[in-house]
């Protein structure tokens, strides 16, 4: 497996409206730079998962790559908000809902989330400011 970056890197659908607002929320809150960011769709992403087993089938979860680790889901959401400054950490005690109710609950949205927040044609692009915290 390819060496990962030292910061942790999230991967989300490039045309999702709920993704590109989400990564864009994680950003504005993120001062320290802590996350780096890649749409699914890219060659970048391609090439992280490339060397773990258990890999998102399609474009309907976000991943979080951190520490060697793979985190799907709302293990992934959570692990984001964990990292966060602010009170955004203590949404963390949604860990202790077992997985499979935190997962049905982020597959319900995930099912809906062009239908509610519609999707792009493209992948975002991100601003001129934000752009080395963007692979590929």
């Amino acid at each position: 497996m390819k060496k990962l970056p030292g910061r942790p890197i999230l991967l989300f659908d490039g045309v999702c409206n709920l993704c590109n607002h989400s990564v864009q929320f994680i950003i504005r809150r993120d001062s320290r730079g802590v996350f780096r960011f890649a749409s699914l769709q890219s060659e970048a992403a391609r090439e992280l998962l490339s060397g773990f087993q258990e890999k998102p089938t399609g474009l309907s979860t976000v991943v979080l790559l951190e520490n060697g680790r793979l985190r799907l889901k709302s293990d992934a959401a959570l692990g984001v908000l964990r990292r966060l400054p602010g009170l955004w950490p203590l949404l963390y005690v949604f860990i202790l809902v077992p997985r499979p109710i935190r997962d049905a609950v982020y597959d319900w949205v995930a099912r809906n989330r062009y239908r509610w927040f519609g999707k792009k044609d493209q992948c975002m692009l991100p601003r001129p400011e934000w752009r080395e915290r963007f692979l590929g």
